[in-house]
């Protein structure tokens, strides 16, 4: 009989912790809505304990928030919290983008090369949770590429508060389409080490996400799920 192999704590806690995220970022819990433990429990197939923990985790990050006799909810922001917070991150990107530009090895832009193309396929394929996993991994890879821990710990905890805009970003075929040709633009400046032009560009990539969520939230479209043509 094959000997019983038990999960680590701290694994199992990170293992939830990308779960439940996952389930905020892509809409199945809307902003405001409470974390229902119990349901939760059965759902990712764990005790509460270790769900207690993801939830504190979520909570530090800034995509839920813990209330007074209420418990836990997905972070809700008003319009102009969202739009505050997408000013700053876009100053945050532009700034990894200049930066990455003159440090980032060849290494590092062979990787961030072949995420792209991975994204690429992921969108050829209209496969929108893949697509926007390996997009949030190369904003993160350029921002590593910057060598600035002081401007990567600023933007994990800023970005943190927009993941599921930012997944909601991509709401129809037009809008998902520029995006991609504004990655693709990046991938062409990065390795042209043109820190001035990716700055730019980020910058506008991320404002451009900013308009397209308060559009949707003016029209009452952030609770539904994204739709794009197949």
């Amino acid at each position: 009989m094959a000997d019983i192999i038990s999960i680590p704590r701290q694994v199992l806690h990170q293992q939830v912790c990308t779960r439940l995220r996952q389930l905020i970022v892509e809409n199945h819990i809307p902003p405001g809505s409470k974390l229902n433990e119990r349901a939760l429990c059965e759902e990712l197939k764990v005790s509460r304990t270790p769900l207690r923990e993801a939830i504190k985790m979520l909570a530090a990050e800034g995509l839920v928030e813990l209330l007074p006799n209420r418990g836990a909810v997905a972070m809700e922001l008003s319009a102009q919290d969202i739009a505050d917070t997408f000013e700053v991150i876009a100053g945050l990107e532009g700034l990894s983008g200049e930066l990455a530009a003159q440090r980032i090895t060849d290494a590092e832009l062979a990787e961030i090369r072949a995420l792209h193309f991975e994204m690429l396929a992921a969108y050829t394929r209209r496969d929108l949770p893949t697509y926007y996993s390996i997009n949030a991994v190369i904003h993160k890879h350029i921002n590593a590429a910057a060598r600035n821990p002081v401007l990567t710990q600023t933007y994990g905890t800023v970005n943190a508060r927009l993941q599921a805009l930012r997944f909601r970003s991509n709401c129809d075929e037009a809008k998902w389409a520029r995006a991609m040709s504004e990655h693709e633009r990046m991938i062409e400046l990065l390795s042209a080490r043109d820190g001035a032009g990716l700055h730019r560009l980020l910058v506008q990539h991320l404002l451009n996400k900013r308009d397209v969520v308060l559009e949707l939230m003016k029209h009452g479209e952030l609770d539904s799920s994204p739709k794009v043509s197949a």
